[in-house]
Parts: C-alpha cells; structure tokens; sequence
C-alpha cells in the first residue's frame, strides 16, 4: 500500500510517499479502507518537533482523522462488518500510523458509522475539530448534545471561521443553542453565518463586548475559545455569572494572566481541552453524540456550510500540511481513493 511516512522531526519536506504492507488487525481492531483523510494543525505540529510525542516511534504515519470502508475485522469485534463505511478519530494517537495511507488498524471504537446520506469528504473533515468542539460544548451545563440540550443557553465561538469554530456552530445550533461568533473581517463573518451562527461580531471593529451584551439577555453562558491570552478580558466581560470558558488552543499567546478578583467574583469556570489526554468515556460520548448530529443533517462541511474544501493528493501530504501551517480557511482533506 502506499503510505506517507516521516522519519525525523522537521519541515514538511520530511513527508515522503512510500511503500509499506498492508497492516492486518489484531483482536479488537479492525482494518480500514481510506478513501479521505483530514489535516488538522497537530498534524503539522507533531511531525514539526512542536508536539510532545511527535517521535514517539521510529516512523510515524500522520494523520488523526479519516474516512472510509472497514475492509478487515480482527478477532472479537461485533460492532463493525466488512463493508460499512465509517469515520475515524485519534488514528495516529497511541499508535505509529495515522490516515495518510491507503489502510490503517485501528481499535474499533475509534471507527463510527459514517450514514449513507454524508460524504467521505465531512466523515474525514469530522475528528479532532468536531470531538473538540463536543468538549468544549459540554464542559458547561450540558453533558451530552441532542436537539434541544442547549435549549435557552447562549455560546460565544471566538474565531467562528475555523475548523473547531465551525462545528461548535453546528453542533451548538443543533443542540438548541444561541449562538453568537467572533471574526476578523466580513468574510470570515459571512462562512461563521453559513455555519449556523445567529449573530456574529467582528472583534477588531468597535466594542465587541458592547456589542455582544447588547444582543444577550444575563449575559453568555459558554465560551468556545481558541485565543485565551487575546480574549479573557472580553470572555469575562460578556460570561454570566458561573459561566465556562472553555479553551483549546493558545493561538495569539502561551501566557494566560487571569485577575484573580474579577474571575472568582463571577465564579467562573475554566476548562482546558486536550483530547489526547481526555478520558475515553468522554471520546465516545462525543463521537455517539457527533454521529448522530452527522445522521440528522446536523454537521457539514464545504462552501455553504462555511467550511472550503481543500484537496490534495496523497502524493501532496506536504503541501497539505503547508496550507494548515498557514491558515487556510476551512477544511483540508488527502483524497486517498475514488469515492
């Protein structure tokens, strides 16, 4: 099978194409056919040296999200047949090889049931940005997300135009929330709209904090936020009292300097996400949750749902991991075999 491998840390062009078995699966796991495979940021990260663990094996295959066809099933798994389309999440974690190749092992559970009805391009764009966003959503006063869960609440998603700020829009406005996204410029503004957002405020124009309180009652009640070190004063300013911010990211800074008097006088809560470190019953419930979401329509991806697509070619793995590096708006997919 032909597989994208690095062996070093270092710049994209570490990335080469090879050659390599196809693996076979080991009891519990099964094997998967990839037809898409997603690039997030802790892609390039990790492969970069930026990342703990980043060579943590002697070849690492990147890649944490996918989609595609369960091609082998290994001893002991009942839940997946060969045949049933799927969408995967956390590959490469605990593992050397991720999705960008034309199969990969995984443990089963990270396989879910990809409906008929959804594309190998939103299966593959699913993963890192909408499990994040599952946590960041239910690290509040919900736990779980169905139609109606986040029913009264209102949500803040800071940079509403990206890939976790996207399906925190989705997920949230499927959940019965208001839902209110900060941009940099109208177009950014205008993909946050396609999204789902009810409301969306350009931060660099204005008060936005002004401008937020004016459209919420009492105040927001949930913080999605990739910028903590830039947006704490605003989170605070425009949260309810017992509000949460909830952080997944340290774009625009690694230093987050709280007022101790002003955050405590609010009761305020403060939750850091990390998914590799995130305990499994948290996963799942966010991949149950996130497939059910992608079932009823809930979840999309491409210009109308004011995520892009952008295609690369297996054989273009470091050029895919360039255009992240370097912000490209919207989703950023490997297309590994005809859909």
């Amino acid at each position: 099978m032909r597989a994208v491998v690095y062996t070093e840390t270092g710049p994209s062009s570490v990335l080469r194409l090879t050659e390599r078995d196809v693996p076979e699966p080991g009891p519990g796991e099964i094997r998967v056919r990839l037809v898409r495979a997603g690039v997030n940021p802790t892609d390039w990260k990790f492969r970069a040296g930026g990342m703990p663990g980043g060579m943590s094996h002697p070849e690492v295959t990147p890649g944490q999200d996918g989609a595609g066809v369960v091609d082998a099933v290994g001893p002991g798994v009942t839940a997946h047949e060969v045949g049933t389309r799927v969408w995967l999440m956390l590959v490469q974690h605990g593992q050397p090889h991720g999705t960008a190749a034309e199969y990969v092992v995984v443990p089963a559970w990270k396989a879910q049931p990809l409906p008929e009805a959804a594309s190998y391009d939103l299966g593959a764009a699913l993963g890192v940005p909408a499990v994040t966003a599952h946590r960041a959503l239910t690290s509040g006063d919900v736990e779980r997300l169905w139609p109606g869960a986040m029913e009264g609440l209102t949500v803040l998603v800071a940079g509403g135009a990206g890939a976790v700020g996207n399906a925190a829009i989705q997920l949230a406005r499927w959940a019965g929330a208001t839902v209110i996204a900060t941009v940099s410029s109208d177009e950014k503004g205008a993909l946050a709209v396609a999204a789902g957002a009810h409301h969306t405020v350009n931060y660099r124009v204005g008060d936005p904090a002004a401008e937020i309180a004016a459209i919420t009652q009492g105040g927001v009640d949930q913080v999605v936020e990739v910028a903590p070190a830039q947006n704490d004063d605003l989170d605070r300013k425009v949260l309810r009292i017992g509000g949460t911010v909830a952080i997944y990211a340290n774009n625009g800074g690694d230093e987050l300097t709280l007022p101790l008097r002003a955050t405590f006088s609010k009761n305020l809560r403060y939750q850091f996400i990390l998914l590799y470190t995130l305990d499994d019953h948290l996963l799942r419930a966010a991949a149950e949750d996130v497939t059910a979401a992608v079932a009823a329509g809930a979840l999309r991806v491409g210009e109308t749902a004011g995520a892009p697509l952008h295609h690369f070619s297996l054989a273009e793995a470091a050029a895919a991991h360039d255009a992240v590096e370097q912000g490209a708006v919207g989703k950023v997919l490997l297309d590994i075999a005809g859909s």
